[in-house]
C-alpha cells in the first residue's frame, strides 16, 4: 500500500538511577522510512506556509520531496486519487466549487492554518476615511469624496483595482453594476505590484488612496489595517451567483482596521486550511496531529509575503524565512512535534 510506513519507530527505554519508575522516550523521528509527496498552489503568497509544514515533517523523520506546483482544481482531483498526498493552500469555503464529485470520500480538511484568514475587499488611508467620514462605496457616490481621490481629473475616484484576467477584476466589476459605482468610481486595471507601488508612494506623501487587496498579502503589512488604512463595507450585500453558497461568510466581525464591526466585505472570507488524501492521514498519525495544530498568525504570513515582495523570492529565501520563524516561535514549534510524536506512539 502506497502510504504503508517502511519503517516503524521504536520507542527507547531509558533507565534512570533512582527509585522512580522507568520513563520512555519519545521516537524524535516517527516518519522515518516514509516518502511524502506534497502539492503546493500557484500563487507565491502561499509559499511560506507549505515550506513551513513540509520542514515540520522533516523534522518528524519523514522524507517530503519537493513540492508540485498545481492549479487548484488538479490539485483536488490529485489529492483525491492519491497521487499526492497533501498541500497547505486550501481556501475555504472559496475552493469548495472546485472539489471534484465525491472528493470528501477520499480526502479531507486538516487544521486552520489561518482561521478567516482569507481576506478581500477595499481599503482606503485612514485619515481620509476620518476626514470624510467614509463607510462603504456608497460615500464615493459623495462629490467631495470623489474629487479628494481623483488623481487624473476624470471626475471619478480612483481605484487601485485587479489585472484583466484576474477572478477579483469579475467582483469589482459586479460591484460597479450592482451598486450603481460606474459614473463615481474609476477601477484602475494596471499590473497590480506597479499599481500598489503608485498607491504607497501618494500615502507617503499624505495623498488619498484607495484600493481593493486580500489577505495573505504584502500590501497590508506595508499600509496597516487599523493604522495606515481601514477596510470599509460594500453598500449591502449582493452576491454574484457563485458566490451565493457562501453568502453568510461575506460579512464577517472582529477584522482588524475595519471601519464597522461586522463589516460587510463583498467578498467570501475564507479559512486557509491544510487538504490531504484520508488513507495518508490515517497512517501517519503524527502527520494528523501536526495538521491539526499548526496555525500561523496572518501578520507573519503578510510580513514574509513583503520580504518576498522586496526580492528575497528564492527558495533558499524561503528556508531561510522559515529557519527564522521557528527560532522566534520555538516554544510554539516544538509543543506542535512533541505532541505529533506522542500522536504516533
Amino acid at each position: 500500500m502506497k502510504y504503508m510506513n517502511k519503517a516503524l519507530g521504536l520507542l527507547a527505554c531509558i533507565s534512570i538511577v533512582s527509585t522512580a519508575a522507568p520513563v520512555f522516550a519519545l521516537n524524535m523521528t516517527p516518519g522515518e522510512g516514509t516518502t511524502v509527496e506534497p502539492a503546493r498552489a500557484t500563487w507565491n503568497t502561499g509559499f511560506f506556509q507549505e515550506a513551513l509544514v513540509r520542514k515540520g515533517l522533516e523534522e518528524l523523520g519523514y522524507d517530503v520531496k519537493n513540492p508540485k506546483d498545481l492549479q487548484n482544481p488538479i490539485f483536488y482531483k490529485s489529492v483525491a486519487l492519491g497521487d499526492v498526498d497533501y498541500w497547505t493552500n486550501g481556501w475555504f469555503p472559496n475552493h469548495d466549487s472546485q472539489l471534484p464529485k465525491d472528493f470528501y470520500d477520499k480526502a479531507d480538511k486538516y487544521g486552520y492554518v489561518v482561521k478567516s484568514g482569507g481576506l478581500q475587499g477595499y481599503l482606503v488611508s485612514k485619515k481620509h476615511v476620518e476626514k470624510y467620514n467614509i463607510k462603504s462605496l456608497d460615500d464615493f457616490k459623495r462629490e467631495e469624496v470623489k474629487k479628494a481621490f481623483d488623481a487624473n481629473g476624470d471626475g471619478k475616484a480612483d481605484l487601485t483595482a485587479c489585472p484583466p484576467g484576474w477572478g477579483c477584476e469579475n467582483v469589482i466589476t459586479h460591484h460597479m453594476e450592482v451598486y450603481d459605482l460606474k459614473d463615481h468610481i474609476n477601477p484602475i486595471k494596471a499590473a497590480y505590484e506597479a499599481g500598489m507601488a503608485s498607491a504607497i508612494g501618494r500615502y507617503k506623501s499624505g495623498e488619498p488612496i484607495f484600493f481593493y487587496t486580500w489577505a495573505p498579502n504584502w500590501t497590508i503589512f506595508k499600509l496597516k489595517p487599523g493604522k495606515d488604512v481601514m477596510w470599509i463595507n460594500v453598500p449591502e450585500i449582493i452576491p454574484k451567483e457563485s458566490q451565493k453558497p457562501a453568502r453568510d461568510r461575506m460579512t464577517m466581525s472582529g477584522i482588524e482596521g475595519a471601519v464597522t464591526d461586522p463589516i460587510k466585505l463583498g467578498y467570501v472570507v475564507s479559512d486557509i486550511r491544510i487538504v490531504a488524501n484520508k488513507e495518508f492521514i490515517g497512517e501517519n498519525p503524527a502527520i494528523k496531529q501536526f495538521f491539526e495544530d499548526l496555525t500561523i498568525p496572518l501578520k507573519d504570513i503578510n510580513e514574509q509575503n513583503t520580504k518576498m515582495n522586496e526580492g528575497e523570492k528564492s527558495d533558499k529565501d524561503i528556508a531561510r524565512h522559515v529557519d527564522e520563524w521557528i527560532k522566534e516561535n520555538a516554544e510554539k514549534w516544538n509543543g506542535w512535534l512533541n505532541a505529533a510524536r506522542k500522536a504516533a506512539e
